[in-house]
C-alpha cells in the first residue's frame, strides 16, 4: 500500500504494525535455531571424536549406526563433513584393513601414495581420460587422498568411493602414464 494511503487508513497501519511484529519473531526465531544447530554440531562432533577414540571404526556406515545409537541420525554427507571438519581420516592397519584416526599435529595430513598402493591395490583398468582403480574394501578413499596430495599434472582429480577409484586425467595419453606408474607403485 502507498505510504500516504497507510497514513489515511488506520487499518492498514494496524496490519503494518503486525507485519513487523510477526517479522521480529521469525528473525529471533531464526537466529535461535542458527545458534541452536551450531551447538548441536559440536556435541555431535564430540561423540564422533569419543566414538573414534574409544574403538577401532572402520568404515562410514560403522559409525553412523554408532551415532545412531546415541541418539544422532545423520546423513552419509553430513557424517563426511564432520570427518573432515574434524580431520579425521582411514588409516591403514598392518593387517590390510583400515580405521578411522584423528589426525594429529605431528602426522602426515594424508598417508603417502607408495606406502597404500601396495597393500590395497587389486587391478586397474581405463579408458578415455578415466581410469577405474579397484583396491581391496576400505582403500579407495585413503588412496584417492594420497592421489589428490602428490599432485600429479596429468591428473584433473579423483573420486573415492568404497573399492573403487575414479581418475580423471587431462588426456588419453596421460591416462597411459599414470596407469603406468600406479602399475609400478603396486608392485613395489
Amino acid at each position: 500500500m502507498h505510504k500516504l494511503c497507510i497514513n489515511k487508513h488506520p487499518r492498514a497501519v494496524n496490519a503494518a504494525a503486525r507485519l513487523e511484529k510477526i517479522a521480529r519473531g521469525l528473525a529471533a526465531t531464526a537466529r535461535s535455531a542458527v545458534s541452536s544447530g551450531m551447538a548441536n554440531k559440536r556435541d555431535r562432533q564430540a561423540t564422533i571424536r569419543e566414538l573414534i577414540d574409544g574403538r577401532p571404526v572402520e568404515s562410514q556406515e560403522e559409525l553412523r549406526k554408532l551415532l545412531l545409537h546415541r541418539g544422532w541420525d545423520v546423513t552419509q554427507s553430513t557424517l563426511s563433513r564432520d570427518l573432515r571438519e574434524l580431520r579425521i581420516a582411514r588409516v591403514p592397519l598392518p593387517d590390510g584393513g583400515a580405521r578411522y584416526a584423528v589426525a594429529t599435529a605431528a602426522e602426515d595430513d594424508s598417508p603417502r601414495l607408495d606406502a597404500l598402493l601396495p597393500h590395497f591395490f587389486t587391478h586397474i583398468d581405463g579408458v578415455g581420460e578415466l581410469i577405474v582403480l579397484h583396491t581391496l574394501r576400505s582403500g579407495a578413499q585413503p588412496i584417492s587422498e594420497a592421489l589428490d596430495a602428490e599432485e600429479w599434472p596429468e591428473i584433473i582429480g579423483t573420486i573415492g568411493g568404497e573399492d573403487t577409484v575414479l581418475i580423471i586425467c587431462r588426456s588419453a595419453t596421460a591416462r597411459e602414464k599414470v596407469i603406468r606408474r600406479l602399475k609400478s607403485l603396486a608392485e613395489a
